[in-house]
Formats: structure tokens, sequence, C-alpha cells
């Protein structure tokens, strides 16, 4: 494996739900498997409002907080991510088994027209799923949980410059 070459970026909507500390430490702990097979090199959590609990977990973590109410929780965690690729996650997304080998393979191996790939989200609901398949056709014009892409296309904003080609990645990610 190579090491650490992407970042997470976890989007946590609204962290004064009862359960969203539960769903971000469920992430989060899944994550530390990927900083042991050296393919996770930082976190950053993107929080929709302040929370002295989630600032309580970033802190322990050693994770990055951001405090980032409206727009693309993906490109304001991208401002703060450290490496060349984002894993684009939203609290409670568990990635299952094989997820690190699956990401390592891709980040490894992506050619430049590849602009991301998408993990299988079967949580995601049937709208999510059916813009997913057109995206998949059509290309993707934003980054959604369950992306991986690259930190440049999400500086340029919410919406990419233009839409990148999606690649389905065989791992998938469950819900917590």
């Amino acid at each position: 494996m190579r090491a650490l070459m992407l970042s997470a970026v976890t989007y946590l909507a609204n962290p004064s739900d009862p359960d969203a500390i539960d769903r971000l430490a469920d992430t989060l702990s899944v994550l530390v498997a990927g900083v042991a097979g050296g393919l996770v090199g930082d976190a950053v959590i993107v929080a929709g409002q302040a929370s002295d609990a989630v600032a309580a977990v970033a802190e322990a973590t050693g994770a990055t907080l951001i405090l980032h109410p409206a727009g693309s929780p993906y490109t304001a965690g991208a401002a703060a991510a450290r490496r060349d690729w984002i894993l684009c996650l939203e609290a409670g997304d568990v990635p299952a088994e094989g997820w690190i080998r699956t990401l390592d393979r891709f980040v490894g191996t992506a050619r430049p027209e590849i602009g991301l790939g998408r993990l299988h989200r079967p949580a995601a609901g049937w709208r999510g799923r059916l813009v997913g398949r057109f995206e998949t056709l059509a290309g993707a014009r934003q980054a959604r949980a369950g992306d991986v892409v690259r930190r440049e296309a999400l500086r340029n904003g919410p919406v990419f410059a233009q839409r990148l080609k999606v690649r389905p990645l065989i791992a998938r990610i469950d819900r917590a």
C-alpha cells in the first residue's frame, strides 16, 4: 500500500440530533483501519453548527473541525484537507469490508480522465440511487457522500467546472 493517500471528510449536518455523535463516532472508528493501513492520512469533520460534543470528538481523534452551515460540506472540508484525494462521507457511513483495498487500488491507478470513484451506498434511497446511475452515464457535477474525488476538483466550489467521469467501485458503505 502507498502511504497516506487520502483525507476523509465527514459531514455532520445536525450535531444537536441525539444520535449524531454516535453516528460520527461509528464513522470515525472505521477510518482507524484506513489509518493503520496507510490509506487515510487525515480526517476533517464538517459540522452544520457549533457543538461542544463534536468539538470534543474532533479533539480526541485528531480531526480538524470546520463549521459550515450552508453550501457544500465537501468543498469546505477539502480546503482543510492535506491529501490529494478526498473520501466524502456522512456521519453514520460505515465503509464495509474491503474498502481499504478498493480505495487503495483506485487512488493508485486512477487516470486523470477519471474524476471520481463512487462507493455503492444501498441506504441512499431510491432517489439517490437514481441520481447515481444517471451520473455514472452523464458524469457528476458535484461530490456526494461515498465519493472519492481529487481535491483540486472541489477547490473551485460546490459544482465541478465540468462533469467528472464516475467510476463505480466495488466496495460499499453501510449505515450505522
